[in-house]
Protein backbone atom coordinates (compact mmCIF):
# COMPACT_ATOMS: atom_id res chain seq x y z
CA UNK A 1 0.00 0.00 0.00
CA UNK A 2 2.49 2.59 1.12
CA UNK A 3 4.36 1.88 -2.51
CA UNK A 4 1.08 2.21 -4.47
CA UNK A 5 0.81 5.72 -2.38
CA UNK A 6 4.56 6.95 -2.96
CA UNK A 7 3.65 5.69 -6.79
CA UNK A 8 0.52 8.13 -6.88
CA UNK A 9 2.24 11.05 -5.01
CA UNK A 10 5.25 10.85 -6.97
CA UNK A 11 2.73 10.98 -10.33
CA UNK A 12 0.64 13.96 -8.59
CA UNK A 13 3.41 16.25 -8.35
CA UNK A 14 4.61 15.57 -12.05
CA UNK A 15 5.96 19.14 -13.38
CA UNK A 16 4.17 21.48 -15.26
CA UNK A 17 4.21 23.04 -18.19
CA UNK A 18 6.36 25.45 -17.33
CA UNK A 19 9.96 24.83 -18.14
CA UNK A 20 11.63 26.06 -15.12
CA UNK A 21 13.81 23.20 -14.15
CA UNK A 22 14.13 19.70 -16.25
CA UNK A 23 15.01 17.02 -13.54
CA UNK A 24 12.59 14.51 -11.83
CA UNK A 25 12.90 11.50 -9.94
CA UNK A 26 13.84 7.71 -10.54
CA UNK A 27 11.22 5.18 -10.77
CA UNK A 28 12.08 3.09 -7.73
CA UNK A 29 11.05 -0.94 -8.77
CA UNK A 30 8.92 -3.14 -7.04
CA UNK A 31 11.46 -5.90 -6.33
CA UNK A 32 9.52 -8.92 -6.64
CA UNK A 33 9.39 -8.23 -10.52
CA UNK A 34 12.87 -8.53 -10.84
CA UNK A 35 13.37 -12.09 -10.86
CA UNK A 36 13.93 -13.84 -14.22
CA UNK A 37 14.85 -16.52 -15.88
CA UNK A 38 17.63 -15.93 -19.28
CA UNK A 39 17.40 -19.56 -20.04
CA UNK A 40 13.90 -20.05 -20.50
CA UNK A 41 12.67 -17.84 -23.76
CA UNK A 42 9.43 -19.60 -24.25
CA UNK A 43 7.47 -17.21 -26.33
CA UNK A 44 4.05 -15.95 -24.64
CA UNK A 45 1.21 -16.15 -27.66
CA UNK A 46 -0.22 -12.78 -28.50
CA UNK A 47 -1.56 -13.78 -31.29
CA UNK A 48 -5.57 -12.79 -30.16
CA UNK A 49 -3.90 -9.33 -29.41
CA UNK A 50 -2.14 -8.56 -32.64
CA UNK A 51 -5.74 -10.15 -34.46
CA UNK A 52 -7.08 -7.11 -32.61
CA UNK A 53 -4.59 -4.37 -33.43
CA UNK A 54 -4.51 -5.09 -36.94
CA UNK A 55 -8.55 -5.58 -37.17
CA UNK A 56 -9.37 -1.82 -35.17
CA UNK A 57 -6.18 0.56 -35.35
CA UNK A 58 -5.93 2.59 -38.79
CA UNK A 59 -3.34 5.52 -38.81
CA UNK A 60 -5.30 8.82 -40.17
CA UNK A 61 -3.89 11.39 -42.46
CA UNK A 62 -1.68 13.09 -39.95
CA UNK A 63 0.34 9.98 -39.28
CA UNK A 64 -1.58 9.62 -35.62
CA UNK A 65 -2.90 5.43 -35.35
CA UNK A 66 -6.53 5.47 -33.86
CA UNK A 67 -8.55 3.11 -32.46
CA UNK A 68 -11.61 2.33 -33.62
CA UNK A 69 -13.49 1.56 -29.97
CA UNK A 70 -17.21 2.34 -31.16
CA UNK A 71 -16.64 -0.63 -33.85
CA UNK A 72 -15.17 -3.96 -31.29
CA UNK A 73 -17.42 -6.57 -31.70
CA UNK A 74 -18.98 -8.61 -28.30
CA UNK A 75 -16.94 -11.46 -29.82
CA UNK A 76 -13.87 -9.45 -30.01
CA UNK A 77 -14.18 -7.43 -26.24
CA UNK A 78 -14.27 -11.29 -25.12
CA UNK A 79 -11.58 -12.42 -27.26
CA UNK A 80 -9.71 -9.28 -25.67
CA UNK A 81 -10.99 -9.95 -22.29
CA UNK A 82 -9.70 -14.02 -22.75
CA UNK A 83 -6.21 -12.83 -23.70
CA UNK A 84 -5.78 -10.74 -20.76
CA UNK A 85 -6.50 -13.82 -18.35
CA UNK A 86 -4.14 -15.95 -20.16
CA UNK A 87 -1.38 -13.59 -19.49
CA UNK A 88 -2.48 -13.61 -15.89
CA UNK A 89 -1.53 -17.06 -15.62
CA UNK A 90 1.84 -17.37 -16.58
CA UNK A 91 4.37 -17.20 -14.46
CA UNK A 92 5.99 -14.10 -15.54
CA UNK A 93 9.36 -14.14 -13.41
CA UNK A 94 9.90 -17.15 -14.79
CA UNK A 95 10.86 -15.94 -18.50
CA UNK A 96 13.77 -14.28 -20.12
CA UNK A 97 14.03 -10.37 -20.18
CA UNK A 98 12.98 -9.93 -23.55
CA UNK A 99 9.42 -12.30 -23.59
CA UNK A 100 9.12 -10.33 -20.12
CA UNK A 101 9.41 -6.61 -22.07
CA UNK A 102 6.53 -7.62 -25.22
CA UNK A 103 4.26 -9.18 -22.23
CA UNK A 104 4.42 -6.25 -19.68
CA UNK A 105 4.27 -3.99 -23.19
CA UNK A 106 1.20 -5.92 -24.42
CA UNK A 107 -0.31 -6.32 -21.03
CA UNK A 108 -0.24 -2.71 -20.35
CA UNK A 109 -1.62 -1.67 -23.82
CA UNK A 110 -4.51 -4.43 -23.98
CA UNK A 111 -5.60 -2.71 -20.19
CA UNK A 112 -5.69 -0.05 -21.29
CA UNK A 113 -8.19 -0.86 -24.36
CA UNK A 114 -10.29 -3.07 -22.32
CA UNK A 115 -10.68 0.15 -19.64
CA UNK A 116 -11.62 2.35 -22.75
CA UNK A 117 -14.04 -0.42 -24.29
CA UNK A 118 -15.49 -1.13 -20.61
CA UNK A 119 -16.45 2.79 -20.27
CA UNK A 120 -17.11 4.10 -23.76
CA UNK A 121 -17.94 6.40 -25.03
CA UNK A 122 -15.86 8.79 -23.14
CA UNK A 123 -14.01 11.71 -24.58
CA UNK A 124 -10.63 11.43 -22.45
CA UNK A 125 -9.32 8.87 -20.72
CA UNK A 126 -8.69 10.85 -17.40
CA UNK A 127 -12.42 11.21 -17.61
CA UNK A 128 -12.54 7.77 -16.41
CA UNK A 129 -12.18 8.12 -12.47
CA UNK A 130 -12.21 4.13 -10.81
CA UNK A 131 -8.53 4.93 -8.34
CA UNK A 132 -10.47 6.33 -5.81
CA UNK A 133 -8.07 9.17 -3.66
CA UNK A 134 -6.38 11.58 -6.02
CA UNK A 135 -8.04 9.60 -9.06
CA UNK A 136 -7.68 11.38 -12.43
CA UNK A 137 -7.85 8.42 -14.77
CA UNK A 138 -7.55 4.56 -14.62
CA UNK A 139 -3.89 4.45 -13.55
CA UNK A 140 -3.91 3.75 -9.88
CA UNK A 141 -6.55 1.04 -9.80
CA UNK A 142 -5.66 -2.49 -9.35
CA UNK A 143 -7.39 -4.28 -12.84
CA UNK A 144 -5.30 -7.65 -12.61
CA UNK A 145 -3.66 -10.36 -10.34
CA UNK A 146 -0.36 -11.86 -11.42
CA UNK A 147 1.17 -14.28 -9.21
CA UNK A 148 -1.15 -13.22 -6.22
CA UNK A 149 0.41 -9.40 -6.70
CA UNK A 150 -2.33 -7.05 -7.56
CA UNK A 151 -1.40 -4.51 -10.11
CA UNK A 152 -2.15 -1.41 -11.62
CA UNK A 153 -1.33 0.49 -14.84
CA UNK A 154 0.99 2.55 -12.41
CA UNK A 155 2.49 -0.42 -11.63
CA UNK A 156 3.58 -1.59 -14.92
CA UNK A 157 4.73 1.30 -16.04
CA UNK A 158 6.04 2.98 -13.31
CA UNK A 159 7.61 -0.22 -11.09
CA UNK A 160 8.18 -2.58 -13.43
CA UNK A 161 9.06 -1.23 -16.97
CA UNK A 162 10.68 1.89 -16.72
CA UNK A 163 12.90 1.03 -13.48
CA UNK A 164 14.05 -2.45 -14.92
CA UNK A 165 14.68 -1.82 -18.32
CA UNK A 166 16.04 2.21 -18.03
CA UNK A 167 14.76 1.83 -21.46
CA UNK A 168 13.31 6.27 -22.37
CA UNK A 169 11.95 3.87 -25.68
CA UNK A 170 9.05 2.17 -23.04
CA UNK A 171 7.71 5.95 -23.47
CA UNK A 172 7.05 5.11 -27.03
CA UNK A 173 5.52 1.28 -26.94
CA UNK A 174 3.14 2.29 -23.52
CA UNK A 175 -0.14 3.70 -24.77
CA UNK A 176 -2.22 6.15 -22.69
CA UNK A 177 -5.40 5.82 -25.26
CA UNK A 178 -4.66 9.51 -26.15
CA UNK A 179 -3.85 12.14 -29.04
CA UNK A 180 -1.11 13.42 -27.34
CA UNK A 181 0.43 10.02 -26.77
CA UNK A 182 3.13 8.15 -29.44
CA UNK A 183 1.30 5.63 -31.52
CA UNK A 184 -0.49 2.27 -30.45
CA UNK A 185 1.29 0.20 -32.98
CA UNK A 186 -0.75 -2.37 -35.01
CA UNK A 187 1.54 -4.93 -34.32
CA UNK A 188 1.80 -6.69 -30.75
CA UNK A 189 5.29 -6.50 -29.31
CA UNK A 190 7.40 -9.97 -29.43
CA UNK A 191 10.62 -10.42 -27.93
CA UNK A 192 11.82 -10.65 -31.57
CA UNK A 193 10.15 -7.47 -32.53
CA UNK A 194 10.22 -5.13 -29.68
CA UNK A 195 13.60 -3.20 -30.09
CA UNK A 196 12.58 -2.52 -33.64
CA UNK A 197 9.28 -1.72 -32.97
CA UNK A 198 10.41 1.14 -30.33
CA UNK A 199 12.82 2.30 -32.79
CA UNK A 200 10.24 2.75 -35.46
CA UNK A 201 7.57 3.74 -32.43
CA UNK A 202 10.54 6.89 -31.31
CA UNK A 203 10.99 8.41 -34.84
CA UNK A 204 7.25 8.18 -36.13
CA UNK A 205 6.81 10.63 -32.26
CA UNK A 206 9.52 12.50 -33.17
CA UNK A 207 9.10 13.17 -36.37
CA UNK A 208 5.58 14.39 -35.90
CA UNK A 209 4.43 17.48 -34.23
CA UNK A 210 2.67 15.66 -31.04
CA UNK A 211 6.37 14.53 -29.90
CA UNK A 212 8.27 17.94 -31.84
CA UNK A 213 7.15 20.71 -33.29
CA UNK A 214 9.23 23.91 -34.55
CA UNK A 215 7.57 27.68 -35.14
CA UNK A 216 8.68 30.88 -35.02
CA UNK A 217 12.03 29.87 -33.91
CA UNK A 218 10.70 27.85 -31.09
CA UNK A 219 11.07 24.36 -29.75
CA UNK A 220 7.98 22.87 -28.37
CA UNK A 221 7.84 19.16 -27.37
CA UNK A 222 5.91 16.69 -25.75
CA UNK A 223 5.21 17.05 -21.71
CA UNK A 224 6.28 13.06 -21.66
CA UNK A 225 9.92 14.57 -21.69
CA UNK A 226 9.25 16.90 -19.08
CA UNK A 227 7.15 14.88 -17.01
CA UNK A 228 9.88 11.92 -17.20
CA UNK A 229 12.68 13.56 -17.91
CA UNK A 230 15.20 11.24 -15.95
CA UNK A 231 14.50 8.39 -18.20
CA UNK A 232 15.76 10.45 -20.94
CA UNK A 233 18.81 11.78 -19.26
CA UNK A 234 17.42 13.91 -16.98
CA UNK A 235 18.38 17.31 -18.03
CA UNK A 236 17.48 19.84 -21.27
CA UNK A 237 20.40 19.13 -22.87
CA UNK A 238 19.78 15.13 -22.71
CA UNK A 239 16.36 15.65 -23.77
CA UNK A 240 17.80 17.78 -27.23
CA UNK A 241 20.43 14.74 -27.36
CA UNK A 242 17.71 11.72 -27.80
CA UNK A 243 15.35 14.05 -29.65
CA UNK A 244 18.19 14.44 -32.23
CA UNK A 245 18.66 11.02 -32.61
CA UNK A 246 15.44 9.87 -34.00
CA UNK A 247 14.62 13.47 -35.62
CA UNK A 248 14.54 14.09 -39.38
CA UNK A 249 17.27 15.77 -41.46
CA UNK A 250 15.01 19.04 -40.58
CA UNK A 251 14.04 18.95 -37.21
CA UNK A 252 17.46 17.76 -36.14
CA UNK A 253 18.92 21.29 -37.64
CA UNK A 254 16.08 22.63 -35.53
CA UNK A 255 17.81 21.32 -32.60
CA UNK A 256 21.31 22.24 -33.97
CA UNK A 257 20.49 25.54 -34.40
CA UNK A 258 17.87 26.68 -31.51
CA UNK A 259 19.21 24.72 -28.62
CA UNK A 260 16.90 25.10 -26.01
CA UNK A 261 12.93 23.95 -25.31
CA UNK A 262 10.27 26.71 -25.11
CA UNK A 263 7.71 24.94 -24.43
CA UNK A 264 5.20 21.19 -23.78
CA UNK A 265 1.93 20.29 -24.87
CA UNK A 266 -0.46 17.17 -24.76
CA UNK A 267 -3.66 16.47 -25.81
CA UNK A 268 -5.50 14.32 -23.69
CA UNK A 269 -8.65 13.51 -26.44
CA UNK A 270 -9.30 9.87 -27.06
CA UNK A 271 -7.18 8.03 -30.22
CA UNK A 272 -10.85 7.20 -31.49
Amino acid sequence: MLRKFMIALTLLTLPTATLAAWKTSAPEVWDIWEGHNPANAKPVDHSTWDKLLKKYVRQDQNGLNRFAYSKVSAADKAALNTYIGQLSQIEITDRARPVQLAYWINLYNALTVKVILDHYPVKSIRDIDTSGLFSNGPWGSELITIEEADLALDDIEHAILRPIWKDPRIHYAVNCASVGCPNLHNQAFTAKNANKLMDKLARDYINSPRGLAVSNGKITVSKIYKWFTYDFGNSEAAVLNHLAKYADSERKAAITQIGRIHNSAYDWSLNE
